[in-house]
């Protein structure tokens, strides 16, 4: 049994299998996710597992090199907005790089996530609480 970071396997996985500029989405318990793509569905409950420490789970394996986050973020959901850039920010200073993040509508984030490789569903139940991680290379 895996001792540290990751302990869901499908996850786990998924992470495993990302080359550079592959993406996988982490979502609220909303977002519309296609039968074609990789669900790994980590949803309990309404909250639980919250987006954050969803988004912080994945971002212990996954080199980070940019992101992209829907744009009704910035006023819809405040709160989860701000507490998101300062992971971000901490991962930049954990990875030494600069995470360079990209905001787009809804409807075109929602066009971009059926390119992720995967998509893993929190539990949150807060408006656009969704990003797009794309993978990098730690070297």
């Amino acid at each position: 049994m895996k001792k540290n970071s990751v302990l869901n396997a499908q996850l786990s996985h998924l992470i495993a299998t990302l080359g550079h500029t592959d993406s996988v989405t982490v979502c609220d318990a909303g977002l519309p996710i296609p039968t074609t793509i990789e669900r790994v569905d980590l949803a309990l409950t309404a909250g639980v597992p919250h987006f954050l420490q969803t988004v912080e789970t994945v971002t212990q394996e996954l080199f980070v090199e940019s992101a992209v986050l829907a744009e009704e973020i910035k006023e819809k959901n405040v709160s989860v907005y701000y507490a998101l850039l300062k992971q971000l920010q901490q991962l930049e200073r954990q990875q030494g790089n600069k995470i360079v993040i990209e905001y787009v509508s809804h409807e075109a984030f929602k066009n971009l996530s059926r390119q992720s490789k995967g998509i893993v569903r929190s539990g949150e139940c807060t408006p656009y609480a969704n990003i797009i991680l794309y993978s990098g290379v730690p070297f």
